[in-house]
């Protein structure tokens, strides 16, 4: 098979030097175009002049090829929890066991508590310049620490186990919140879930709980008794009133007891034959009932 000139001719140069400028313009727009995904914010880091001021919000965003470099963040809600499982960890990416503390009368305590926070937007390149992507670890995780423990060692452990556990959550909250400030980093709420304490302790406070159900259960035997010695008291005022009252009637008409005798075997007799003469009217001792 023959080949004339034509088809065997080399490409032009003008043609490679086309081809080679089109696909360094490839290049070079594919690396200036960033996408920012929707929850996220980008700081610029120029290798010239360091992080500059400013975050680009979610979108197209552009920076010089090879010179600049964008750097995305997370500024949705993140949730750090202490004391968890595994399957709570992986859903978050952070968390740990429970943190340990010592209450101010030497009680080990264990808890669990979740932090929400996010990254302050406007202020993004600050925290990019003082502290970086890994904040979560170089900030949340050992202030977190620090603040329980701090915060656990002003109370004595009963406090812990029962009346002030909101006050304690409050006085978490403002210490991480003033630390939190100061890195650019919004602390939204601080939740204790669950405290937990040594087994020495936990028995002593199941044993006060049977003693304090027994001294319940004794206090109401013993209210129940005064109630009913106080009945029976009434009771028995009430019977003297009664003979008191019936003593008088006696005394002003002894036919009386034969009303009440007769009462007895018939209710309701007003008079009664004693013999073939006599007819007893009982309604005459009391009066007329017409009157």
């Amino acid at each position: 098979m023959a080949f004339n000139d034509a088809q065997i001719r080399p490409p032009s140069f003008s043609a490679v030097v086309g081809v080679v400028i089109g696909l360094a313009v490839l290049v070079f727009v594919s690396a200036s175009v960033v996408i920012v995904s929707a929850g996220e914010r980008a700081v610029i880091f120029d290798n010239f002049r360091g992080v500059l001021p400013g975050v680009r919000n979610e979108g197209m965003t552009f920076v010089l090829p090879f010179v600049q470099k964008a750097v995305r963040y997370d500024v949705k809600t993140q949730t750090y929890n202490v004391g968890t499982s595994d399957a709570d960890a992986s859903a978050t990416g952070i968390a740990e066991p429970a943190i340990e503390a010592r209450t101010a009368d030497g009680q080990t305590v264990q808890m669990e508590l979740s932090v929400r926070f996010r990254p302050n937007e406007e202020n993004l390149w600050k925290l990019h310049r003082e502290v970086g992507p890994n904040y979560a670890y170089k900030i949340i995780v050992p202030e977190i620490r620090s603040v329980i423990r701090t915060v656990v060692a002003q109370y004595n452990v009963m406090d812990v186990y029962s009346g002030k556990r909101t006050e304690i959550q409050e006085r978490l909250d403002t210490g991480l919140r003033s630390t939190f400030d100061r890195y650019y980093i919004e602390l939204q709420e601080v939740l204790i879930r669950n405290t937990r304490f040594s087994d020495e302790f936990q028995k002593a406070i199941e044993a006060k709980q049977v003693a304090l159900q027994e001294a319940q259960r004794m206090e109401y035997v013993l209210q129940k008794e005064k109630q009913e010695k106080e009945r029976k008291i009434i009771e028995a005022q009430g019977e003297a009133e009664s003979m008191r009252v019936r003593g008088q009637a006696l005394a002003s008409n002894p036919r009386l007891i034969q009303y009440e005798y007769v009462q007895k075997l018939t209710p309701g007799i007003k008079g009664v034959v004693t013999d073939q003469q006599t007819i007893m009217n009982f309604s005459s001792i009391f009066g007329d009932e017409k009157k």
